[in-house]
């Protein structure tokens, strides 16, 4: 008989084998997956993986890696706080529309001036907006005892309504000819968030995620409040003996988790998306989940899981367009990642004994 028998404390060798375990796995089950929807599996994977790398027109997506890396990477950081201090923050997609529309609304609201001081207030604002979102879980939380997951996961919902109404409505184009949407900020060069170095990808969100990542390695190993963070998400109990107090890291976890989710929102919609439209969000709130906890709420692993995640995203593309794969396929494809990581990290605390089997 095969047993789990606890460990004494967490495996420091399967805490970081698991996720590349989980890659493999996830290669294997999506391999079978598109088999069985008629393609052939090592193509596709070839395809998803090798592609955008190594392939024709390799020039042209590896710029896309930073393009999509960043926002996830810059979302991934914030909920990585929360999570490791056992605060659940699974609203980040709510908070990255909203942060959108407050530093779109900025922009717009100055068209057709130009000045460079219109880019960093869009900036401010849109890292406001959604830290605002984000305050109200953790208000609810702190006054009435509300569950954060709940509460954050349905303003979700409320953000895309109010998304297609500023599309449809107070944000929408007027020379736009009827059609939803607002003005292209592309083509606003004040409120526009362009390429730093033309070619690259390299735009001020990318530059914001490695400023996040930086700033959260040095938080959670140098300083005090990282410290708490640890405390609380490992030992609750010891963590109030020592001082800790939850309500402030209850604000400050969804408060930053917020922050940053609006501040990839922002840069997105000023830049690689360039206008506010219904279907702006593309889920990157959700999918920075699975970057967290592929990158195991570590600021370095979630920065090569933001990487590993924006290249399924384009190779998934590239595998639509090439090899006909539904969208939903490339969808279960990468959802598998975290489902498979969730299953393997069992192996992180308890081992596998081999029992014999008593016989009566």
């Amino acid at each position: 008989m095969l047993k789990l028998e606890k460990r004494p404390q967490p495996s420091r060798f399967w805490t970081w084998l698991t996720p590349l375990l989980a890659v493999l796995i996830t290669m294997v089950a999506g391999g079978a997956l598109f088999a069985a929807l008629g393609k052939d599996p090592v193509e596709a994977i070839a395809t998803i993986f090798w592609q955008p790398l190594f392939g024709e027109f390799a020039f042209y997506y590896r710029p896309q890696l930073l393009i999509k890396g960043a926002p996830l990477v810059l979302i991934a950081i914030g909920l990585s706080l929360g999570f490791r201090a056992g605060i659940w923050n699974i609203g980040a997609e709510g908070q990255y529309i909203v942060g959108a529309l407050t530093g779109a609304g900025v922009g717009l609201a100055f068209y057709p001036a130009e000045s460079w001081a219109i880019f960093p207030l869009m900036v401010l604002a849109g890292g406001l907006g959604g830290w605002a979102w984000a305050m109200i879980p953790a208000v609810l939380k702190l006054r009435f005892g509300t569950n954060e997951i709940l509460v954050s996961l349905m303003l979700v919902y409320v953000a895309e309504q109010l998304l297609a109404a500023m599309a449809l409505g107070l944000m929408k184009n007027p020379e736009g000819h009827g059609f939803p949407g607002s003005r292209n900020l592309r083509q606003y060069e004040s409120a526009h968030n362009a390429e730093l170095i033309a070619g690259t990808g390299m735009h001020w969100g990318v530059v914001a995620a490695l400023i996040a990542v930086i700033l959260a390695y040095i938080l959670l190993s140098r300083h005090i409040l990282g410290y708490h963070i640890r405390l609380m998400g490992q030992a609750p109990r010891a963590a109030r003996f020592a001082g800790v107090r939850p309500a402030r890291l209850v604000l400050f976890c969804l408060g930053a988790s917020g922050a940053l989710a609006g501040l990839a929102g922002l840069f997105e919609v000023a830049g690689p998306a360039g206008q506010v439209s219904i279907d702006f969000n593309v889920g990157y709130g959700f999918t920075a989940i699975i970057v967290a906890f592929l990158g195991r709420l570590h600021p370095v692993g979630i920065l090569l899981a933001g990487l590993l995640m924006a290249l399924t995203y384009i190779g998934g593309e590239i595998a639509q367009s090439n090899l006909g794969l539904p969208a939903a396929a490339i969808q279960l494809f990468q959802g598998m990642l975290l489902f498979f990581l969730l299953a393997v990290d069992v192996l992180t605390n308890y081992r596998i004994r081999m029992i014999r089997r008593e016989v009566a």
